[in-house]
């Protein structure tokens, strides 16, 4: 095969490195635009934002509902890797409220994304949620154990018990800031007893 002088053929990493961030402009030109206008908003409009054309929206997702999961899973990955961050910075205590008011928040916002994704099929849909709440889970369950170990929330109180509770009041609420408001109430339950005002 010759090719032509004046037209270097593109290296395969080159062309690797260009589809990583082609995906990562279209990843977050769908975020910032489902979040103003909702799932439903114009695949067209998302390429536009991003700069690119809709020939390469479809090549990196050929459906909406491929588009719809790989930004909901980006979400759950960047409240999950926030937990890291909120640890290093406060207490376990307030490490663990911290990240349950960015959870509160991501529930009460993310609920229209959530249950667009949900309309796929059955079984895939069964085992992204499964894989989604169990990342959930985990980072909970290591900000929770770190808490109690400090002394910081009562020692009987289960990683179960914290999320139903922190999820009832987030899908409930009138909106993220009742949902934070409801989380502060809580906090007084998760308390140990030595530590409620009287």
């Amino acid at each position: 095969m010759v090719h032509d002088a004046g037209s270097p053929p593109v290296p395969r990493r080159a062309r690797r490195a260009d589809a990583a961030r082609n995906a990562e402009l279209l990843l977050r030109a769908a975020r910032d635009l489902f979040a103003q206008d909702g799932p439903d908003a114009a695949l067209d409009e998302v390429a536009r934002r991003a700069g690119l054309g809709n020939a390469t929206l479809y090549r990196h997702f050929p459906t909406r509902g491929d588009l719809l999961v790989a930004v909901y899973a980006d979400e759950v990955a960047e409240l999950c890797r926030g937990a890291g961050a909120l640890a290093e910075r406060h207490p376990p205590g307030d490490a663990l409220f911290a990240w349950l008011d960015d959870f509160v928040v991501h529930v009460a916002t993310k609920r229209a994304l959530a249950h667009a994704v949900t309309e796929g099929p059955d079984e895939r849909r069964s085992e992204l949620f499964e894989r989604w709440h169990d990342s959930m889970r985990s980072t909970a369950e290591a900000l929770l154990a770190r808490a109690r170990a400090a002394g910081a929330v009562r020692g009987d109180l289960a990683v179960g018990d914290l999320l139903a509770l922190v999820s009832g009041a987030a899908m409930t609420a009138a909106d993220a800031e009742h949902a934070r408001r409801l989380l502060a109430i809580m906090r007084h339950g998760f308390a140990p007893p030595a530590a409620r005002p009287v």
